[in-house]
């Protein structure tokens, strides 16, 4: 079954073509009958096809109405398919958990891709991996090093959280219609023991956030709301420096050094 489908710009939708481009794709995940394999964004099922012949249970979230219909005729003689209709920014993926790790696949839009990231890094301990096709600039930033003008906070957060390994790389010519960006494939693996451990989280998020809110002050500058709480910070980290010096172990450092000193200051 074939769909001639028109690619909906609110959605952000370019669908996959590459014939060598998908091989690539599903050598590169490995699926087995045993994984918990879900989808985002399936879209006109280039890369479910395929999938779907070694994992039939796999489940797939997609927000356009007419490709579920589709899905569900294309799909009709695999009974344990599972179509969840919805936002992929709404959903909540802890509910595919079932005692199996999730194994996460999408090649996804362009314009929700950061904000998805962060959603799914909140159920991180519930994921085997997570196999995304991105803009090329994003899996830039994912993997990017201190120092580097593309490091920033999406670089800390998701590099605290997972190994990212950026795998291949997608012209625009693999896509209809061709988007105007390179794009690529990106493995991010959660650790199963971070290299290290912030105290709090949460205090992390918001410290890298607030650092990197003004790129070009200092982070003696950027992080005034927690001024009363550097003093023992500032003998480990040069405050001096601007957060796109400092490493995601220095993230964790100088988070850990502020929790310390609010919970000595209750």
């Amino acid at each position: 079954m074939t769909i001639q489908h028109q690619a909906r710009k609110r959605f952000g939708q370019n669908f996959l073509v590459d014939q060598q481009i998908i091989a690539q794709i599903i050598s590169a995940i490995g699926p087995s009958a045993e994984d918990n394999l879900i989808e985002i964004g399936p879209g006109t099922a280039a890369i479910t096809e395929h999938l779907i012949k070694r994992c039939p249970s796999m489940k797939v979230v997609e927000l356009d109405r007419d490709l579920v219909s589709f899905l569900t005729e294309k799909f009709a003689a695999y009974p344990d398919f599972s179509i969840f209709s919805g936002d992929a920014l709404k959903t909540d993926f802890a509910q595919f958990h079932n005692g199996r790790p999730m194994r996460l696949v999408g090649n996804l839009p362009y314009n929700i891709s950061t904000p998805l990231l962060f959603h799914l890094i909140k159920v991180r301990e519930l994921i085997q991996d997570m196999h995304f096709m991105l803009q090329l600039e994003v899996v830039e930033r994912l993997g990017a090093v201190p120092g580097n003008k593309t490091y920033g906070r999406l670089s800390v957060m998701v590099q605290y959280h997972c190994r990212v390994m950026p795998l291949i790389p997608v012209p625009p010519e693999s896509f209809r219609p061709a988007p105007k960006v390179q794009s690529a494939i990106v493995r991010l693996k959660p650790h199963r023991t971070k290299p290290c451990t912030a105290e709090n989280e949460d205090l992390l998020s918001q410290l890298v956030s607030h650092s990197f809110q003004q790129r070009r002050k200092t982070l003696r500058n950027c992080l005034k709301p927690y001024a009363g709480h550097l003093g023992s910070a500032a003998e480990e980290i040069d405050l001096s420096r601007r957060a796109e010096q400092l490493s995601v172990a220095e993230f964790v450092t100088l988070s850990n050094h502020i929790h310390q000193s609010m919970m000595r200051a209750k």
